[in-house]
């Protein structure tokens, strides 16, 4: 029997396919698996779950008579079902469980993995030259940079800085209700997607499975030629005013410069190395800046590079990380998506656009949301598996270091050097979330504190033996001694416990 090849939901690019010495030949035939207790195991964000399998229905067509396509229970079955007790190469998958279950069916040949820049071995050599420690993500950036030769002069970077973090966190404009950006690529629905949502439907009414969250129009690309259009956009009328602002927040203008493409890189219907290489392209041409290329660059080729490598160096186990003894439940406001519920401006926003399109940017990401599960002593493994389920481009491996390892500071500083949370200040100075909300940044005490604000000084006080040798966090903990109402937000936030802030 012909060796087949089996290709994951979240492998759905050409690179996929692209015969070589470590891929499958021109003319292998395909195997796609459909396997429904995925959404079973998990209660996903139905947009989630309507652009996994569109995009997956649409790769199917594509390939046409070479794919043998499954709808069955379990990725088992549908191996046994599609190849019998043939053999299978597939490329390393993108999860741990996934791994698991590749390597111990004997009929299949794990093949490296395909998508990402840097390949394992590479950078287990690199971390290990660290000792394992100081895997800090701006060394591990320049030395893809250089291993690369990406936005690189020679062997100076372009633009003379390796850095421009300074030119890129800048607040909204005073004022502005919406940076004024050209709208990002917008999909458009066809039958395949008419399909999923009334197999999506059926499922739901006859109990099978549960999802949270609203299935709007989809919001992104579900096929590789809607993906290039999008990339070919954001390069084309975005890419030059993305960096600025791309730490910065406005409620009416949710997407503002960001990129929209992080879906369809998890889904591996764009290659990173494509993406880089067309803002650069945009840089040496003079029409984007080297801030806006460089930010950009940085988020895929340092950031996301980054967190693929780490969840498999550290290995499985990260998942239980808890340095900081967190074990309170996700409040019901929380599961649910119910902005509604929510008092405060900004944290009430940002659930209704994770509800409204499974998508927010970085920032609401880490200074709202996660933030706000730091401060509250939410269970880090708890959180990670509900931005896991709730953003369309959450994966097990994107979520896992990102909210254990930075968000939630779990790992005790294995990736980060301090904790990523705010008063309110900073909400107030990087968004206009502030206006209009029933509570006042700067002040922790009363009816009209700050969850945030008091929120902040509560943590620090919870975890000041633990912080106390972080010379990051020194200068926060010098303001903690010269406050003088301490026990009143101490008291205050102990009587508000979960309910919604």
């Amino acid at each position: 029997m012909a060796t087949a090849h089996w290709l994951f939901g979240d492998q759905l690019g050409p690179h996929f396919l692209a015969p070589g010495a470590e891929g499958p030949d021109r003319d292998t035939p395909v195997v796609m698996i459909e396997a429904r207790s995925v959404f079973r195991r998990r209660r996903f964000h139905r947009a989630k779950a309507h652009l996994i399998l569109s995009a997956m229905r649409h790769r199917a067509a594509e390939l046409g008579d070479r794919v043998r396509y499954i709808r069955c229970d379990t990725y088992r079955e549908g191996l046994l079902r599609a190849v019998d007790d043939g053999p299978v190469t597939v490329h390393h998958p993108t999860s741990h469980a996934a791994l698991r279950l590749v390597r111990s069916l004997d009929t299949v040949t794990v093949l490296p993995a395909r998508g990402f820049l840097v390949p394992h071995a590479d950078f287990r050599a690199w971390a290990d030259g660290h000792d394992g420690r100081s895997l800090r993500p701006e060394d591990f950036y320049r030395w893809v940079r250089r291993g690369h030769h990406l936005l690189m002069d020679g062997d100076t970077p372009a633009g003379g800085r390796w850095n421009h973090d300074h030119d890129n966190r800048e607040p909204p404009p005073k004022g502005a209700r919406t940076l004024g950006a050209p709208a990002p690529y917008r999909p458009r629905e066809n039958t395949v997607d008419e399909e999923v949502r009334h197999d999506l439907d059926r499922w739901e009414r006859d109990g099978a499975v549960a999802f949270v969250g609203r299935d709007g129009p989809r919001r992104f690309p579900a096929a590789r030629r809607a993906a290039l259009a999008a990339l070919r956009r954001f390069l084309q009328h975005r890419l030059a005013g993305f960096g600025p602002h791309e730490d910065a927040m406005l409620d009416a203008d949710p997407v503002m410069g960001h990129s929209l493409l992080s879906s369809s890189l998890n889904l591996g219907l764009l290659h990173p190395a494509e993406c880089i290489g067309g803002a650069q392209d945009a840089w040496r041409s003079g029409r984007a800046p080297i801030n806006s290329v460089e930010g950009f660059v940085r988020q895929i080729a340092g950031w996301r590079e980054y967190v693929w490598q780490l969840y498999w160096y550290f290995g499985d186990d990260y998942r239980h990380s808890n340095a900081l003894h967190h074990h309170a439940p996700l409040p019901d406001w929380f599961l649910e998506l119910d902005a509604d519920a929510v008092t405060a401006r900004c944290l009430a926003t940002t659930p209704a656009q994770v509800r409204d399109t499974g998508w927010t940017h970085h920032i609401p990401r880490l200074m709202l949301l996660g933030s706000h599960a730091l401060q509250r002593g939410l269970d880090p493994r708890a959180v990670t598996d509900w931005f896991h389920r709730c953003f369309v481009d959450g994966y097990d491996w994107v979520m896992l270091p990102n909210v254990i390892g930075m968000s939630q500071y779990a790992d005790g500083g294995r990736m980060t050097t301090k904790p990523y949370t705010s008063a309110g200040a900073y909400v107030n100075r990087m968004s206009d979330l502030c206006g209009g909300c029933a509570y006042r940044p700067t002040e922790r005490v009363g009816e009209r504190a700050c969850p945030y604000t008091a929120g902040y000084w509560a943590f620090l006080h919870r975890h000041r033996s633990r912080l106390a040798g972080n010379r990051r966090m020194a200068q926060a903990l010098r303001g903690l001694d010269r406050l003088g109402d301490l026990d009143e937000p101490l008291r205050q936030e102990r009587d508000r416990g979960q309910d919604p802030p």
